[in-house]
């Protein structure tokens, strides 16, 4: 345990948007001139230099991070699984977020409900100073009433400018942030502070992907109470850009010569229902998906994210994880395979157990301006091998 910290800690946690939030705001830490390190889904980086690679978001990662001696600032993402096996790797943080709770990871480790995996989740902010903030979803009803177990000080995201719940925080005198005319504008009170318009954060594809929005809000919140200031925010935001560098595996846009790719980590039905307005927004001849169930998930988990898919796509592809957790892989195909029929029997569907394997096909067969999208639980693999294949048609043409 690290019950002395000897510099600032943020801490992230959440269902979907963890990842994003913390490398975000690690970033705009950064560009203000601390040494940082942070934990994420992909990996441990100090100084901007990744240290180790694989799911690092839990406590001995952060537990490392927080030991190092080259470092003045934390940003450390808390997974449900880690926090289940061993805690936090701190008594107290300075900052900690709240994302979202939605349905994932349900009936493991005796989280059976919704309700229960809120309370997991509850613990980080917990661990906030009595003199710090918990930053929490305005939006999300189970995030929002996790305040009534607070002692911290309180601060709100919302995509609604006009959020009931903000309205009557800030009139007490509290702090939130919302899109206010296209802007990112932190409410101080009866303070309005304009921070940067939406459309000059590249992450939020002009506002399109609304799950970005609100992650860059919260990384807002989060460095401006940890005392970055605004114009430092700005330029950072402006600065970070939807890549394989900066954010792998999260909506990582490729363009090839006769269809674009999007790689990104969507993996249970909260995350596909958020990338919908994006991708029916964006102009393609086909829409092409390629997806897996998640072994260790229930039945109705894995159906229903199928099911999104089937909605958002018109040819989808499905593939095996490289772990099949407990389940045999066809038992988990012919549940994605009973989603898809269950919005459209009609649905074109190919089964290719092999990730790298379906990509290929994918790209072979995919009619000119398609858009191919590739959901990964080896995301930075799926990243590596889309990134090699661009290179070899390079050099093709």
């Amino acid at each position: 345990m690290n019950t002395t910290p000897r510099f600032p800690i943020i801490a992230v946690t959440g269902t979907n948007g963890k990842t994003t939030t913390t490398r975000l705001a690690a970033y705009i830490v950064n560009q203000a001139g601390f040494k940082v390190g942070f934990t994420c889904s992909d990996g441990i980086y100090i100084n901007g230099e990744l240290v180790e690679k694989g799911d690092c978001s839990g406590p001995l990662s952060a537990a490392f991070v927080l030991d190092n001696k080259e470092i003045n600032f934390a940003v450390l993402e808390c997974a449900r699984g880690g926090i289940l096996r061993a805690g936090l790797a701190f008594d107290q943080c300075d900052v900690a977020i709240i994302t979202n709770v939605a349905e994932d990871h349900l009936d493991l480790k005796g989280v059976n409900t919704i309700a229960q995996l809120a309370e997991v989740k509850a613990l980080v902010a917990m661990a906030v100073k009595p003199e710090g903030y918990a930053i929490l979803n305005a939006d999300d009803d189970l995030v929002y009433a996790i305040h009534k177990k607070l002692s911290c000080k309180l601060a709100y995201f919302s995509l609604d400018a006009n959020n009931e719940r903000i309205a009557e925080h800030c009139a007490k005198g509290g702090i939130a942030i919302v899109p206010e005319n296209g802007c990112l504008t932190i409410l101080d009170g009866t303070n309005k502070i304009p921070v940067a318009m939406v459309a000059d954060i590249p992450i939020t594809f002009n506002g399109l992907a609304e799950f970005n929005v609100a992650n860059a809000m919260a990384a807002v919140l989060a460095t401006y109470l940890a005392g970055v200031n605004i114009a430092d925010i700005k330029t950072a935001l402006g600065h970070f850009v939807p890549s394989a560098t900066l954010t792998p595996g999260r909506m990582n846009f490729f363009q090839f010569r006769n269809f674009s790719v999007i790689v990104d980590f969507a993996h249970n039905p909260h995350g596909f229902k958020a990338i919908r307005k994006l991708v029916t927004s964006l102009d393609a001849t086909r829409k092409i998906a390629i997806i897996a169930g998640t072994g260790d998930r229930r039945d109705e988990d894995i159906i229903s994210i199928a099911e999104e898919a089937a909605i958002i796509f018109d040819e989808l592809v499905i593939r095996q994880d490289i772990s099949l957790r407990g389940r045999p892989g066809q038992e988990i195909i012919d549940l994605v395979l009973r989603g898809i029929h269950n919005i459209d029997p009609n649905k074109k569907t190919t089964v290719i157990e092999r990730e790298s394997e379906a990509i290929e096909f994918a790209f072979k067969t995919a009619p000119k301006g398609s858009l191919i999208f590739i959901t990964s639980d080896m995301i930075l693999d799926a990243v590596n091998h889309v990134q090699q294949l661009q290179e070899i048609e390079a050099q093709i043409h």
